[in-house]
Formats: structure tokens, sequence, C-alpha cells
């Protein structure tokens, strides 16, 4: 039986580092027997298929170019080949001393340039990877939703108020800020602090728009007017007149805080339950201020009597007296004197308290016989306060008020004592008006 060969194609590459091994063995290996074939580059349009017994002579003709010769060894002979060069190997002098070293290094740098290699290999860009999604807007159908736009605050116009200025008889129209600024300047001391001017221009503010919302005219002579510049609403005076007056008498600081406590306070109202409220208020309390139904026979959720104890110690005129004749306030309560017993002439027993109010005045007291309320008797007898205490000399009656006005809202002596403690506009009306919240002036009055 033939021997059965077999033909394994093993490309010959040089490598580096070993010249000198190669030239040793140069001889050696003209002696074996080599064979070739032809192997046409991978551009090449047609492959040329080689079996595994097909062989080429070595004295063959040379390829064309875009051909590359690979050598086939016959197994044998490729045994020996490989015998022969790993003793040329070994020969080398270059690794023949201490190679045991040299390979550890080897080994050593070949670890390390892996090391270094592979993350680069891992990160390197490829081509073919395919590119990521870009996100989709999620649509309804096949219209998209587009983002919302951010909120605009919404403006309202200034509304103007009609002012019937007593004096000349006519009327003056203005913007509501302006109209605020006349208010604060007749209603406050300029020398208050900034917050409590704050709070009355607030104050002032809300009175006025309770008004124009109702359109309530009640109290003005003129048809054509929403309000009088007297207390019967709110004092007022032109600003122009004031910013001249001020000027004039050196007050050109005090005009610039009212005007930045009527801008810093701007278009702001007090309201309750969504309404502008009554903002009744006064120039200073007894230490107390008063329920609403206690003064005008109606209760006012929010006009509750609260604590004032700035004004007894801040307000200069807390505290007055006043002298009348007994005829004299007989008369003015439309009193006849025969109606006084002989023996309380002199003792002045025909006054006496009957009650007092939550906030500390009289509520009803009788007088010659007759009842009457506190605010009633204040007001005939035009007294600063319904708590008041007297004393009869003969036939002269010596009268002490403590504290000045109705007691219902807010105390202006009080928001000045309380803004010199550190509270804000905010806190005082809080504090003289029960359960408030604010609101947009120009907004409540858009609609009407």
């Amino acid at each position: 039986m033939k021997e059965a060969r077999v033909q394994v194609k093993v490309p010959l590459v040089p490598r580096p580092m070993m010249e000198e091994s190669n030239e040793t063995s140069n001889a050696e290996t003209e002696k074996d027997k080599l064979t070739s074939m032809d192997i046409r580059t991978p551009y090449a349009e047609n492959r040329r298929s080689i079996g595994p017994t097909q062989s080429v002579d070595r004295g063959a003709e040379r390829e064309p170019a875009g051909r590359i010769h690979v050598p086939v060894i016959e197994l044998d002979q490729f045994r020996q080949v490989k015998r022969r060069r790993m003793r040329a190997f070994g020969r080398s002098r270059r690794w023949s001393i201490g190679s045991k070293r040299w390979q550890s290094a080897a080994a050593v740098s070949g670890l390390l340039a892996l090391a270094l290699l592979i993350p680069a290999i891992l990160v390197w860009p490829r081509t073919n990877d395919p590119a990521e999604p870009t996100p989709v807007t999620p649509t309804t159908g096949s219209v998209s939703t587009p983002a919302p736009a951010p909120a605009v605050p919404v403006t309202y116009p200034e509304p103007n108020v009609r002012v019937y200025l007593s004096a000349t008889g006519t009327t003056m129209n203005l913007p509501l800020e302006e109209y605020v600024t006349g208010v604060v300047a007749a209603e406050m001391p300029a020398e208050f602090r900034l917050e409590a001017l704050k709070a009355q221009a607030i104050a002032a503010r809300t009175f006025i728009v309770r008004r124009l919302a109702a359109h309530d005219t009640s109290g003005v002579p003129s048809g054509d007017a929403d309000v009088t510049d007297t207390v019967n609403h709110q004092v007022f005076l032109p600003p122009d007149q004031v910013k001249d007056e001020w000027t004039r008498l050196g007050k050109a600081k005090e005009w610039e805080k009212l005007q930045q406590a009527v801008r810093e306070s701007r278009d702001a109202v007090m309201t309750y339950q969504g309404k502008a409220i009554t903002a009744s208020f006064f120039s200073t309390s007894n230490g107390y201020t008063e329920n609403a139904e206690d003064v005008w026979g109606n209760v006012v959720p929010y006009l509750k009597s609260v604590a004032s104890p700035w004004d007894k110690t801040l307000a200069p005129k807390f505290e007055e007296t006043v002298k009348m004749k007994r005829s004299e306030i007989l008369q003015k309560l439309n009193l006849d004197a025969s109606a006084i017993p002989v023996t309380a002439q002199e003792g002045g027993s025909w006054m006496e308290v009957l009650s007092t109010t939550e906030g500390h005045r009289i509520k009803e007291m009788q007088i010659a016989g007759k009842t009457f309320s506190g605010p009633e008797v204040r007001k005939l007898l035009g007294l600063r306060s319904s708590q008041f205490s007297w004393k009869a000399e003969g036939d002269e009656i010596q009268i002490t008020t403590y504290g000045y006005g109705h007691g219902v809202g807010m105390s202006q002596w009080g928001a000045n004592g309380m803004a010199q403690e550190g509270h804000t506009a905010t806190q005082i009306l809080k504090h003289y008006y029960t359960g408030i919240s604010f609101g947009q002036a120009s907004k409540m009055l858009a609609s009407k």
C-alpha cells in the first residue's frame, strides 16, 4: 500500500529579532523540498481552488502581479524543518545568555501591553455600530402636543375715583393710587414709620374700592362723585397741593416716604370671603379696639375688639380733660333740668354708667333719668372717646376721655407702635382686622 501524504499550507512570515537565526539556518532550509501554489489576492475576480494533492514546481514561471506565493510543505519535511528551526532559535546569542531573565522581562512587558491595549480596543469607535435612536415626543394620533407656555400675569386698568371737594363744590377725577396718596397725606402723620403708612394706604384703598364695587354714592351731595373729602368718608387733600406745601415746609423727605408707602402697597386691598371689607380706622385707642356691633349695632366678623397697648405710651393726646356746665350738657342731650333731683344736682349722681363694652368703653349710661349709648353721648357732647370719667365741682363738670375716635378697626397710633417694634404692614392689618385676606383692587373692579 502506498503511503499517504498530506500537504499543509504554512505561510512563512519573517519574524522580528530572528535575523541571525535565519542566516544560520539558511543552508539547511535550502535543502527543504518546497512546493508552491498560486493564490490570487482577495481583490482578484476569480480565486483558484487548490486541492490537497496539487503542487507547483519550484521552477515555475513567476506569476503576474497580484498573486502571492505561499509554499506548501509536506508533513515529514515540515517536522524536520521545525526541529532545525527550534535548534537554531536556541543557539541564538541574543537569547542564549540570561534567557530566563529576558523571558521574564518579556512576559511582564507583554502583560503591560495587553493591559493598556484592551481598554483602547473596547472603546474604539466602530463604524458598524447602530446609531442610538432619537427620543420621540409622545404624540396623540398624528398631532404632537406642544409644551405649555409660561403663564403671563394679567394686568387690569387702574380705576379712577371721583372726589367731591367740599371747599369748592367741584369734583376731581383722578387715578386710584393718586387718590390714596391724598388720603394718607390727610389722615396719618408723615412722621410715622413706613410700615404704618403702608397699612394706612391699604386701608384707605380698601375703603374706596368697597364703595366703587357697590356703586355706593351715599353721603355725596353731588350725584357725579364717588366720595367726599371729609370725615364722613375719608379726609382727602389733592396730591399736587400736598407736594407743593410739604416742599415749601422742608418736608420733601416725608413726601418721598409717603409716595414710597403707596407705591409698595400698590393695588392691594383687604378682603373677607372674596369681597373688600369695611376698612374703618381711627386715631387712638384706649388700649383696646371695639366690636362693630357695640358702636354701629351690626355684627361684622372682621371688626372685633383686640388689644392695642401702644397708644397709651405713644399718642400725645391719649388722655384729655374738658369742662362743661351742667346746663350745657343737658342742653346738648336735649334734657330738661327739672328732670334732675335737687339732691343729685351737686354730686353729679344724675350721670350713671349702666354697662361697658368689650373694648372697655361705655356701652350704656343714664343721664337725668334717660338712657343713652356711649357712642351717642360721645357724639352729642363732642367728646374724643366713648370711654370717659367725670367729676362735678358745683355747677361745672370735668370730663376726662381716653383715646380718640370711634374705636372700630385699626388704631393709627397703635399701627405706628407696631411698626416701631418691627411689624410689617400685613402683620399690622391682620392684627386689627380679624381673619382677613388680601386681593387686587384693579381685578376686583375690572368686571364692575
